[in-house]
């Protein structure tokens, strides 16, 4: 056992053999192109064309996956190599040999010229120009046009499932061997595509080949035989056209079965791999494939006036091929099971966390339509870096580190739009004119140059949709021109600003609180949880948040709260107490320049929004009941004011009594969701007050 074993070839030296089988075979089709070969290899080549043609279509109706025949170009090559070579010498031997009968060029051409032809060259000219319709007019021309189409649209996706791919590597969906699998499929699918695009033109040729090369032999044949060998004309007509006809028949009939093959496969995958490996590799997968032609070839051999031996030898080689794969692909499977039992039970496990993890919805999500990520696409580099710097700029600006931006593409979307996605919610979407520019123009003048209206979907700004091709002419008029991306990106920062208190997350908070000092961490373990619990001081930060108000001064934040909860302990109450504590915060970031600018409420409204207020014995604040009709008022009377300080282009807040802020903030926000509104206490000290009138 021990011998036999150091015996066996390796696995590198089966290899290696293959090797030098595959260059010999492709050396031997070469060499019929320019030596005399005898009738009998004839019959033998023509008969493994025939062979390898079935096997090519019985592979292509079996695979399951579009890569798993992605050597189908190669194959074609070799079997269009093939049959031209057999015919140059079929050729030879007819112009040589064809004053000794029909059987001159072998009996594979003498069988098929009596089978079909029945004696007569014209039935064969007929069925040998039907076929060629069939193969050159329907087939061929049919699966070139679908390889053509099926590479420009393959091409044209390629795009899209890059940044499928990205999407999925950037939400943890896949890692990163998965996602550079992904990518090299990806790439010899397009590889595939363009292969099969040029190799449509291999069968076309052929079949072009085989008319001129059936013209060439009845022509030279006629020539040779009635002024070489004496022959009157009409037998030299006969004779040869009988040969040439025959000829041509048995090269037409592999030649339409894998033009047939060629269709079915248009739309397969790409290839990996040597040449040899692909070919051989993928034609001996499939026993099932091996086990008909070799059932055909042995009908073939059994069929009366063509040659037993060549179609029995072939049928028995692939019979024994089909029967020796399987047992060798067993013995390969049982060898892995061992080394893949410790593998399974991890994949299990991973199995059961992966459940888990989809239960998870995405915190930020940006869904484009098909053509708006094709076109980001060219850009991914910029897309990624301005992400990055956006949630960097919000971290700086907000003190929390908001989640990561899952981006994907969408079919369903319009091909030009774009979702926004808050934990999995579409809150805001938006339609881009991919190749014009933005340009803001709200009430002014808008260029003199043409355009479509619309609107800047972050703020809903009156804007014009102008061709980039006149991005010079804007600049020299004086407008500021806002690409596509941009847009979208700016879009997607004012949705994170109104959301932000959904983006923090109980997690978040525990992280910053963890990257406490020890001296507030002891403060912190002072209030939570004995006098607010650590969900109640996430509601006061979602609070802040939700007004725009920067949680990065964490620590005065929570000296605020440790000064109030001994006394209220509602969220509402403790966010109104910390906005006075961080008021110089506040101001700073609300001012604009070197002054605060504020709309004030005015005394009948400041009165108004006073008496709707409802207090308990104790003098707290427990409803607010203003009549619908006054809201309504406020309303008209407000926005008006509101808009043209806005249109102005001015930066400022709107100021109201400590006690009425917040319920002024709540209706204030239905018409303009980005207007703060600050209460008197909230106007730090030292801060210069800029006026710009009141709401009466």
């Amino acid at each position: 056992m021990a011998g036999a074993a150091a015996g066996a070839p390796t696995l590198a030296e089966r290899k290696g053999s293959r090797d030098v089988a595959f260059a010999a075979g492709i050396i031997a089709i070469l060499t019929i192109f320019f030596l005399p070969i005898p009738a009998f290899a004839i019959d033998i080549g023509l008969a493994f064309s025939i062979a390898l043609s079935v096997l090519i279509l019985m592979v292509s109706l079996w695979i399951q996956r579009p890569l798993d025949f992605s050597s189908f170009p190669t194959v074609l090559l070799v079997a269009t190599l093939l049959r031209l070579s057999l015919n140059i010498a079929t050729t030879r031997l007819i112009l040589s040999n064809g004053p000794e009968g029909t059987n001159a060029a072998g009996y594979i051409i003498g069988g098929f010229a009596r089978l079909v032809m029945s004696g007569d060259f014209v039935i064969g000219l007929i069925v040998f120009t039907i076929l060629i319709t069939v193969n050159f007019v329907v087939i061929t021309k049919g699966a070139t046009r679908i390889a053509e189409v099926g590479a420009r649209f393959t091409l044209d996706a390629i795009p899209g499932k890059q940044m499928a791919i990205d999407a999925d590597l950037h939400a943890g969906v896949i890692d990163e061997k998965e996602a550079q699998v992904r990518r090299r499929e990806l790439e010899e699918e397009s590889a595939f595509f363009g292969s099969m695009d040029g190799a449509s033109k291999f069968v076309r040729g052929d079949a072009i080949a085989g008319l001129i090369i059936l013209a060439v032999n009845i022509f030279g044949g006629i020539v040779i035989g009635a002024t070489r060998h004496n022959m009157p004309l009409s037998q030299a007509a006969d004779v040869f056209t009988k040969l040439s006809v025959g000829d041509g028949l048995v090269s037409q009939i592999p030649s339409l079965i894998v033009s047939l093959a060629a269709g079915l496969l248009v739309s397969k995958g790409g290839t990996r791999g040597s040449a040899e490996q692909a070919v051989l590799g993928q034609l001996v997968k499939y026993p099932k494939a091996l086990f008909v032609a070799a059932l055909l070839m042995f009908l073939l051999a059994v069929v009366p006036g063509l040659p037993f031996f060549p179609f029995a030898m072939l049928g028995s080689l692939l019979a024994f091929v089909g029967y020796a794969v399987p047992l060798r692909l067993a013995r390969d499977h049982a060898a892995e099971v061992a080394r893949k039992t410790a593998a399974d039970l991890q994949a299990q496990k991973e199995a059961k966390e992966s459940v888990r993890e989809s239960l998870k919805s995405v915190e930020i999500e940006l869904c484009l339509g098909k053509q708006l990520s094709a076109k980001l696409l060219l850009s991914q580099g910029e897309l990624v870096h301005r992400v990055t710097k956006m949630r960097r700029k919000f971290a700086q600006q907000y003190g929390f580190v908001v989640p990561d931006i899952k981006v994907s593409d969408n079919l369903s979307l319009p091909p030009k739009s774009y979702h926004i996605k808050i934990h999995g919610a579409a809150v805001s979407s938006h339609e881009l004119k991919l190749g014009n520019l933005l340009v803001v123009t709200g009430d002014g003048r808008k260029p003199d140059l043409p355009g479509e209206d619309g609107r800047e979907p972050a703020f809903g700004m009156k804007a014009v949709w102008i061709s980039d091709a006149y991005a010079n002419e804007l600049k020299r008029q004086g407008f500021r021109a806002i690409d596509t991306m941009s847009v979208l990106l700016t879009h997607l920062s004012e949705v994170i600003r109104n959301n932000l208190s959904q983006l923090l997350s109980y997690k978040d908070m525990r992280s910053l609180l963890d990257q406490l000092g020890p001296e507030y961490k002891r403060l912190l373990e002072d209030i939570c949880p004995s006098q607010i619990s650590y969900s109640g001081l996430q509601a006061v930060l979602k609070l802040l948040l939700a007004e725009r108000v920067s949680i990065r001064n964490l620590q005065l934040i929570l000296e605020a709260v440790a000064e109030i909860v001994p006394h209220v302990r509602r969220a509402e109450q403790v966010t109104e107490h910390v906005r006075m504590r961080i008021a110089q915060q506040i101001c700073g970031d609300l001012m604009d320049g070197d002054a605060l600018k504020v709309l004030r409420l005015g005394s009948r409204w400041d009165l108004a929004f006073h008496q709707a207020l409802r207090r308990d014995a104790k003098g707290d604040i427990v409803e607010f009941d203003l009549d619908p009709a006054m809201v309504e008022q406020f309303g008209a009377e407000a926005a008006p004011a509101i808009r043209e300080r806005m249109d102005k282009g001015h930066s400022f807040v709107l100021v109201t009594t400590p006690e009425a802020r917040p319920y002024v903030r709540m209706v204030v926000e239905r018409l303009f969701a980005t207007l703060p509104v600050l209460s008197h206490l909230e106007i730090a000290r030292g801060v210069e007050i800029r006026t710009l009138g009141a709401i009466s």
